[in-house]
């Protein structure tokens, strides 16, 4: 199975998007992260819910999680006040790498070294050409990790729980 097979549309957001708004569609969705595009609609990076779930967090409580059991819940519901006002592009780390791309003919198998390479929950299946970068959706692990297991069981490498 080739990448654009297994690429689906996928939650994208812009890097000026708001980013209480990402947050959002994060959550409502129950996604690992998001695909950011630039200007141009291509991938610029991935921001996993957990650079943002790190981002609510007051860095005193990240020094001393002992603080989180003694913040009360009124407290703890104005958390999600510190992503207002604030850009998408802002809530990425200081040295966001470059997210990984998937060519539209790489095999399943390629798509999931390059996954466990950069340690992605997700990788763009995209296309570069002189008029611009054709972005044909992402693969997310989860996904990928469905349509092995699904390929194992139809080889006969069935699996036996205890």
């Amino acid at each position: 199975m080739r990448a654009r097979d297994l690429a689906e549309e996928y939650e994208a957001v812009s890097i000026d998007s708001d980013a209480l708004e990402a947050a959002r569609l994060m959550s409502e969705h129950r996604l690992p992260g998001l695909l950011v595009l630039d200007g141009r609609g291509e991938p610029k990076a991935i921001l996993p819910a957990s650079q943002m779930v790190k981002i609510l967090v007051p860095s005193y409580v990240i020094d001393d999680p002992a603080l989180a059991a003694v913040i009360d819940e009124k407290h703890a519901d104005r958390l999600c006040e510190t992503l207002a006002g604030r850009r998408v592009g802002d809530c990425l780390p200081r040295t966001t790498a470059p997210p990984p791309i998937a060519a539209p003919d790489d095999t399943a198998l390629e798509v999931a070294a390059l996954m466990a390479r950069v340690r992605s929950p997700l990788v763009a299946v995209a296309e570069k050409a002189r008029e611009g970068t054709r972005l044909f959706g992402a693969i997310t692990a989860s996904h990928l990790l469905h349509e092995l297991l699904g390929s194992a069981a139809v080889s006969g490498g069935e699996t036996h729980h205890s």
